[in-house]
């Protein structure tokens, strides 16, 4: 950054006689550069710059502060919108109004005192126009906070925002690692290629991307294994961790409430590291109001994912009714909803407490858990007779993972999943490659031994014969006489039956009864649909 001597001779006299007059001194230089290196020399006193600061009102020295956290130097777009923005004038304007004495922001009261100025530097993102603390003027200041131990926290020093008040945290919402099973059904129906609704669930399909358990929606065998077998509480971190260093997990564009269009580009893991900054001061186990930290975030840090305070080229709308979300007025519907769906996440992955005034309201606080840990694997399988499967939530993933590969999938219940073997669910397992013995095994070796002999039977036959019985449901067409059925079979309607029952019953095949009717009727034979099944 330019210093106090290079900053100075950007302006006029007028511009530093000012400066001096605020720091009770008066130049004798009568031009210019000679101005600008008097003045400098002056300012850069450790005792001047100490009784200065001491006067300066508190909003001024509170912004004065905030810039030296960030190293003496802040995008002006961000700095002018949070502390205020210094009036352009001209020599004679400036004459005439004299804007040092009645100061319209925190900004302009340290801009007449020499201890801010704004210039354009080039960035990555080209050249932007900053606020900023000559370099010279910066290190007196920062030697001056040394000395005294006048330093200010950083900015995870004190949590932003305010503990709970009872309504807010009145309703409370526990925290699971369900997650884990999410995920566990989710694998299983990914390596068995069927349809299920939790395939729908695309932020659990990153996570698991993100987590390395899954490439190109094809299962990584090996990290599947070690996931499955790992306990409760460290699967649960693997995927927070996951999560937490993701470049891909963008939260924005996964708000339900929001709609984002276009190609523009977001930075989410550095703004989840930000947020998680923030949060982390947080005291853990203790209720803290969702609402004020918001607010607070947005009094603080309003631009924390805009790049240049932009807030105008990412497009977004409100998914309710198509309305777009562009400046700084839908800050709440955007990055406020933000850290508020984040804090969410942070409950779907087991790591925060959620609460509401009562159950169905919007959430209002959160808890920061000051242990997370997995369940204990505690839960049971059970086996009836008719190949019904009960498995625990809380047995074992790798188990349920195995098991769920043989079976058909019934709905889940409260902590429980059902499954039940059927000729239908062992085919697909043998174009699996497995056999069902190798579900027995399973079986016997998880209810030691406790699976009732008419299962193991079935099993058994199973591997040795395949199917053996079939309950179908057909369309049957039935005649009087043989010779009639004859006759059926050897006209046009003959290409539309399907397997002969009887002399006088033949299997109408899928779909086609209205064409047998039609070709009964060129034969002069009128019909009719008993219990139609097509």
């Amino acid at each position: 950054m330019p210093d106090l001597n290079q900053t100075f001779l950007k302006y006029d006299l007028g511009q530093l006689q000012i400066v001096a007059e605020r720091w009770g001194l008066e130049l004798e230089s009568q031009d210019l550069n000679s101005a600008a290196e008097e003045l400098s020399a002056a300012l850069l006193d450790l005792e001047a710059v100490s009784e200065t600061i001491d006067i300066l009102p508190a909003p001024a020295r509170s912004v004065l502060q905030a810039l030296i956290e960030t190293n003496g130097k802040m995008e002006w777009v961000i700095f002018a919108r949070t502390h205020g923005e210094i009036r352009e004038m001209g020599a004679g304007k400036r004459e005439r109004e004299q804007p040092h004495k009645k100061t319209i922001s925190p900004a302009e009261t340290l801009f007449y005192y020499g201890f801010l100025a704004k210039a354009f530097f080039d960035t990555e993102k080209g050249s932007q126009e900053f606020a900023y603390i000559p370099d010279d003027f910066l290190q007196v200041i920062e030697e001056l906070n040394v000395e005294t131990n006048e330093a200010q926290p950083s900015l995870t020093a004190e949590p932003l925002g305010r503990p709970a008040t009872p309504v807010e945290k009145n309703f409370e919402m526990l925290a699971t690692d369900h997650v884990l099973d999410d995920a566990t059904t989710h694998l299983a129906a990914l390596r068995l290629n069927i349809e299920f609704d939790n395939l729908a669930d695309s932020s659990l399909q990153n996570l698991l991307s993100t987590a390395s358990l899954i490439q190109h929606k094809t299962l990584q065998p090996e990290a599947v294994k070690k996931f499955l077998e790992a306990s409760r509480e460290d699967a649960l971190k693997t995927l927070y961790q996951a999560w937490l260093g993701s470049t891909t997990f963008d939260e924005l564009r996964r708000i339900p409430t929001l709609v984002c269009e276009g190609e523009w580009k977001t930075q989410p893991q550095v703004t989840r590291e930000f947020i998680m900054n923030l949060i982390q001061a947080i005291p853990q186990g203790k209720w803290w109001s969702l609402t004020s930290f918001i607010k607070t975030i947005k009094e603080k840090y309003p631009d924390f994912q805009r790049p240049a305070g932009d807030y105008d080229s990412w497009f977004i709308k409100r998914a309710s009714d198509g309305q777009y979300l562009r400046g700084f007025a839908y800050w709440d519907a955007v990055d406020g909803a933000l850290i508020k769906f984040m804090i969410e996440t942070l409950h779907w992955l087991g790591q925060v407490d959620l609460a509401s005034p009562e159950d169905g309201k919007e959430v209002t606080a959160f808890r920061v858990k000051s242990r997370v840990a997995g369940q204990k694997v505690d839960g049971k399988l059970s086996v009836s007779s008719n190949g019904k499967i009960t498995v625990s939530r809380y047995f074992s993933r790798a188990a349920r993972y195995q098991i769920a590969r043989f079976c058909d999938w019934g709905e889940e219940k409260q902590d429980e999943y059902i499954y039940s073997v059927s000729a239908k669910s062992l085919k697909r397992a043998v174009e699996q490659g497995l056999k069902a013995e190798q579900l027995l095994n399973l079986l016997v070796k998880y209810t030691n031994s406790n699976v009732s002999p008419a299962l193991v039977k079935a099993l058994k036959r199973w591997d040795a014969n395949g199917t053996e019985a079939r309950v179908e449901t057909l369309l049957v067409l039935r005649v009087r006489k043989p010779e009639i059925m004859e006759e059926i079979r050897q006209s046009k309607a003959g290409k539309f039956l399907g397997e002969l029952l009887s002399p006088t019953a033949v299997v109408v095949k899928a779909g086609a009864s209205q064409k047998v009717m039609e070709a009964l009727t060129d034969l002069g034979l009128l019909t009719e649909i008993i219990n139609q099944g097509d």
